[in-house]
C-alpha cells in the first residue's frame, strides 16, 4: 500500500487563504521533476507552493531551498520566508538574483495577481533560471509576457478546484511533454 503524502495528511486546505492542494501524484510528480533538474548547490524558490517544498525527499535540495509564503502556520518551515504577494519584493533584498529555479502557483490567477508574483519571479531569479508554474489555459499569452513560458502537455490534478490548470514553463523538458494519466489529458 503507497505511503500517504505527509504533508497532505497534516495541512487541511485552508478556503480562506485559498489554498487548494495538489493531489498526492502530482506532488510526487512535481518533486521528482524538481529533485532531477537540481544541480549540486542550486538555490530553489517555492512561491505559494508549500506542498511541493514540504514533501522534498532530498535533504540537500531542501537545504538550497526556500519557501516564500503567507500562511503563518507553515512558518516553523527551515526555509520559510513571509512573503505577501501584494508587497511583491518588500523584505526580499538578500534574494535578489538568487534562484536557479523557481516553482509558483499563486492563490489568484487575475493578471493582477500574476503581475505582482512575475515582479518577485524577475527579482529574485538568476538570468537563466528555469521557472515553472501553473494556472489555467486562458492565462497562457498573460505569462508567456510577464515571465516568458509556455504551456506543457502534462497537467496537475487539483482535486478540489472545479477547472483544471496547465503547466508552463521556460525550459524544455519531456517528462512535460507527457500526459498526467491521472487526468487522463
Amino acid at each position: 500500500m503507497k505511503k500517504k503524502n505527509l504533508f497532505l495528511a497534516k495541512k487541511a486546505e485552508d478556503s480562506t487563504l485559498n489554498q487548494y492542494w495538489f493531489s498526492e501524484q502530482t506532488i510526487e510528480f512535481l518533486v521528482d521533476h524538481l529533485e532531477s533538474i537540481y544541480q549540486n548547490g542550486q538555490k530553489i524558490a517555492f512561491l505559494s507552493t508549500p506542498s511541493i517544498y514540504c514533501s522534498l525527499k532530498n535533504q540537500e535540495v531542501k537545504g538550497n531551498s526556500s519557501l516564500f509564503e503567507f500562511d503563518l502556520k507553515l512558518n516553523k518551515e527551515k526555509g520559510f520566508v513571509f512573503y505577501d504577494f501584494n508587497k511583491p519584493i518588500e523584505g526580499l533584498e538578500q534574494f535578489k538574483n538568487t534562484f536557479d529555479i523557481i516553482l509558483i502557483d499563486p492563490p489568484f490567477i487575475t493578471e493582477e495577481v500574476w503581475s505582482k508574483y512575475a515582479q518577485t519571479i524577475n527579482y529574485i531569479k538568476k538570468e537563466d533560471a528555469k521557472i515553472l508554474c501553473c494556472s489555467i489555459k486562458e492565462n497562457a499569452k498573460m505569462l508567456f509576457e510577464l515571465i516568458k513560458v509556455v504551456p506543457q502537455q502534462y497537467k496537475p490534478s487539483i482535486p478540489h478546484l472545479i477547472y483544471q490548470y496547465d503547466f508552463y514553463c521556460n525550459y524544455e523538458h519531456e517528462i512535460l511533454k507527457k500526459v498526467n494519466e491521472e487526468i487522463g489529458f
